[in-house]
């Protein structure tokens, strides 16, 4: 491991630790947990601020994400994530390792359920876990997230050949892309058919989007600028 990355995971490190152990803001303490009064827009400032220090590591190799604006977040008090949890948005988003929902939405320990499996595709288990967030958890957010460069998408749009569990994987990610050539619409298409899909499969999230205790949306994180828009 080179010098500067061991610099930057100890930087990290002390600075999660750091924050963790900073005094809680006002909303926390009359909540017990983070609970923005608009979860949607949470998340799109969560990722202007990531965006904001993504694009100046980008432009300054000595420049790292300890560059995020903090001041704004709300961090749970550990006492109470040890008895329980109230997460404000559940984010069903791709395995790739670029694509993390607490960096790319700066967000905490308790603040985001999330559901990944390379593709984000509605399989049982996602979806099973969505209905538990949603029903249990009362989650009122639900975003469905693709991102530029996605492995799955892409496989799923050319025909080599592949294992019996990625040929099972990519299956649901075919159907949504059949005719597209560009690799970013195809992502999009992806995202946008999981989330019909997941009304499909559930009665528990069709009810709850129609009651208006569910919002569900879809986005795109674009690697390059950091960005995340809506679809």
């Amino acid at each position: 491991m080179s010098m500067r990355r061991r610099q930057l995971l100890k930087a990290s490190s002390a600075f999660t630790l750091a924050a963790l152990l900073r005094p809680r803001t006002v909303a926390a303490e009359e909540t017990s947990f983070c609970a923005p009064d608009n979860p949607l827009q949470a998340l799109m400032d969560g990722n202007r601020r990531f965006r904001s220090a993504w694009q100046a590591a980008k432009n300054d190799p000595e420049a790292n994400l300890n560059g995020i604006d903090h001041l704004q977040r709300c961090f749970n008090p550990p006492d109470a994530l040890a008895e329980n949890q109230q997460p404000w948005a559940t984010v069903l988003t791709c395995s790739d390792s670029r694509v993390s929902p607490a960096w790319v939405f700066d967000t905490t320990p308790g603040e985001l359920f999330v559901i990944r499996s390379a593709g984000n595709t509605a399989f049982t288990e996602a979806v099973a876990s969505i209905e538990y967030s949603v029903s249990v958890l009362n989650t009122p957010l639900v975003m469905v997230m693709g991102h530029s460069g996605c492995g799955a998408v892409q496989a799923a749009m050319n025909e080599a050949s592949l294992t019996p569990s990625l040929e099972q994987l990519v299956a649901p990610i075919r159907q949504q892309v059949v005719g597209t050539s560009s690799l970013a619409e195809a992502v999009k298409r992806n995202a946008l058919g999981t989330t019909e899909q997941l009304l499909q499969h559930s009665d528990t999230l069709r009810q709850a989007k129609a009651d208006g205790a569910m919002k569900l949306v879809v986005s795109y994180f674009d690697l390059a600028s950091g960005a995340v828009s809506l679809i």
